[in-house]
Parts: structure tokens; sequence; C-alpha cells
């Protein structure tokens, strides 16, 4: 199918119209490009000092999978736009429902100089889950990688309600 009304791009801005994430929890700088299967961001979001997702002074290497989870829900919005996901109206609320063989190659992020990389690819899913695999480089350098599984439209997910008794056998 082809994909004709998203942007073949996207800068901060256009980024956060698009996703949850907003102020300077949005952590992606640019789209630079995406199909159906994949997408390819940059930040530099991990040299700032007030990123958000710091403590005690440092970014941890395991924030890159912040970085990714941004990139998959900027690439659902991308494929509703184009026709190719499940329609949507705005960002909706998903959330990152496991992450798997993660490996973490660096210690931390803030003391990475080069722009980070981050591609996700997504490899099955329908209109309630997705896998991805992703990875977060710097140049040539390959700083994390792993896989992902979100849950799309968390809003509709029905919770149990107070009182219910949970399931033992779980």
């Amino acid at each position: 199918m082809p994909l004709t009304r998203a942007p073949a791009t996207l800068q901060h801005a256009d980024i956060a119209r698009r996703i949850p994430h907003q102020g300077s929890m949005c952590l992606l700088e640019r789209v630079s490009a995406w199909d159906t299967q994949q997408i390819r961001c940059q930040a530099s979001s991990h040299r700032d000092s007030d990123n958000p997702l710091r403590a005690h002074g440092r970014l941890g290497a395991a924030c890159g999978i912040e970085y990714a989870a941004q990139a998959m829900a900027v690439h659902g919005a991308l494929l509703a736009e184009s026709g190719a996901g499940a329609a949507r109206q705005g960002p909706t609320l998903g959330y990152l429902a496991s992450v798997r063989g993660v490996t973490l190659h660096v210690d931390r992020l803030d003391d990475v100089s080069d722009a980070l990389a981050i591609h996700a690819e997504r490899l099955s899913g329908d209109s309630t889950t997705v896998l991805y695999s992703f990875t977060v480089h710097a140049g040539p350098r390959l700083l994390l990688g792993g896989r992902a599984a979100v849950i799309l439209d968390a809003q509709g997910l029905a919770l149990p309600q107070p009182g219910t008794p949970i399931p033992q056998n779980l």
C-alpha cells in the first residue's frame, strides 16, 4: 500500500503532535525515514542536563528503551495517518507491555557525544498489539538493542473493578 498522506520526515514539533509525550519528555528530535515496517529517528536530548529521565546526574543506558518506545509510537501514528494502520484520532494511550532480549552495550547515555540513531522495526502485530525490534546507535557504535511488545489503545482495555478477586492461577 503506498503511503501518501503522512510526511516522509518529521521535526521535533511534528513528532510531539503525534505522540502523548510532551515538553522535555518528547525525546526525539527528528524522524529521518520510515515505511510500513520500520522507522529511523535521531535524538540529542540524551546530552541535556535537564533530561527528565536523568537520575543522580546521569542517564542510564536502559533509558534508551524509552527513546525506542517513542520511535514506535511515532511509527504507529504515521501508519494511522497513511491509512496503513488502525484509524486513530490524535495520540492514543498505549503502553510498553514488555521488553525482551535487551542488551546494553554501555552503562550510560549522557556521556555519549554523538547523536543517537534509533531504529525500530515492526516484526508482527494487529490492531491491539505490536512486536518491534529496536536498536540505538551512536555513529557506528551499538549502544543497546532488543524487542518490545506494545499494547495499542490502552484506553480501551477493561480494567478490573476495585474489589474484584485476582485469579491465583496466573
